[in-house]
């Protein structure tokens, strides 16, 4: 089995930064697409940044600029770097991964637990 672990969430103030890392753990032959989503206080989840496995990035308008999202393949772990944060980047951050399973031709898709981030003075 594998396991997504998302770290690196807490407490900043607006203009501040966060470095989250996603890293997967198990009988992984290779991670492709990763992307980070976050969940806003009752409000639908959504798409923050996504990196494929060749190393192409995309963002969500509200981001562009102020977020970088970034993969080290030896370490299994994407990053998200966040900076010039707002109170509106509030929320719970989880990655979504597909990975190539040792054994397995085909793609599985995991997520990992979360992690909040809020952005308050």
């Amino acid at each position: 089995q594998v396991q997504l672990v998302e770290s690196g969430g807490g407490l900043v103030q607006p203009g501040g930064s966060l470095r989250l890392s996603c890293t997967a753990s198990g009988s992984i032959y290779r991670i492709n697409n990763v992307g980070w989503y976050r969940q806003p206080p009752g409000q639908q989840r959504e798409l923050v940044a996504r990196i494929t496995s060749g190393g192409s990035t995309n963002y969500a308008d509200s981001v562009k600029g102020r977020f970088t999202i970034s993969r080290d393949n030896a370490k299994n772990t994407v990053y998200l770097q966040m900076n010039s944060l707002k109170p509106e980047d509030t929320a719970v951050y989880s990655c979504n991964a597909e990975v190539s399973l040792l054994g397995f031709s085909r793609l599985f898709n995991y997520w990992g637990q979360g992690t909040q981030v809020t952005v308050s003075s």
